[in-house]
């Protein structure tokens, strides 16, 4: 399902690496989030942007699309979790269509809230990779949105790596992708833990 539409509700600069290899694989995806965070391009010197920009004399501009089809890129749009209707409308007025992939990484305060308001504008039976903390007070993992095929990840604490030390980003991210790639490829859905949940104390 390379080259679709993708929505990725997670906090500022939280998933960069998620974002970077959609839209290397082709995706439209949009990222509504409280700020600003810049999504790097690798291999990009200055100026090569500004020349790969021009175009031949007479050249008409064809509304952002290549052949027909919108080229890949990832859109900024400011929201807020505590207003997800405001949050869905906005998305939706960039996404261009129903979205063909979900992934949030949305704080347990405001999920349900968020998720329940973006469902509509996905398209039916597309799958969602949702990201939640491990531990706490959550007892069941269940997904919020059971009408799509779910690729639960589940993040502990501590790394498995060992040392006792927190989970990294990297970590973190590699385990994303993977549910990003398991939910493109249809994969049925599945829960999986990256690191440890820190043990209680007495």
């Amino acid at each position: 399902m390379a080259g679709g539409r993708a929505l990725i509700l997670a906090g500022t600069g939280m998933l960069p690496e998620v974002v970077e290899a959609l839209v290397g694989d082709g995706w439209h995806v949009v990222l509504p989030s409280r700020r600003y965070s810049p999504i790097a391009v690798p291999g990009t010197k200055p100026g090569i942007a500004a020349l790969a920009k021009l175009r031949p004399r007479g050249h008409r501009p064809t509304g952002g699309k290549a052949n027909g089809k919108r080229r890949p890129r990832a859109i900024w749009v400011q929201a807020h979790w505590d207003r997800p209707r405001e949050l869905a409308a906005k998305a939706e007025g960039v996404l261009g269509g129903p979205a063909d992939l979900l992934v949030a990484w949305v704080h347990e305060q405001y999920r349900r809230s968020v998720l329940g308001a973006c469902e509509r504008l996905l398209a039916p039976g597309a799958p969602v990779v949702e990201v939640r903390g491990a531990g706490g007070p959550q007892t069941e993992a269940e997904p919020v949105l059971a009408a799509h095929p779910t690729q639960l990840v589940l993040v502990g604490a501590i790394s498995e790596l060992g040392g006792n030390r927190p989970l990294g980003h990297a970590e973190i991210s590699d385990a994303v992708l993977d549910a990003v790639s398991r939910a493109a490829a249809g994969r049925p859905a599945s829960l999986h833990q990256v690191g440890q949940s820190r043990p209680l104390v007495w």
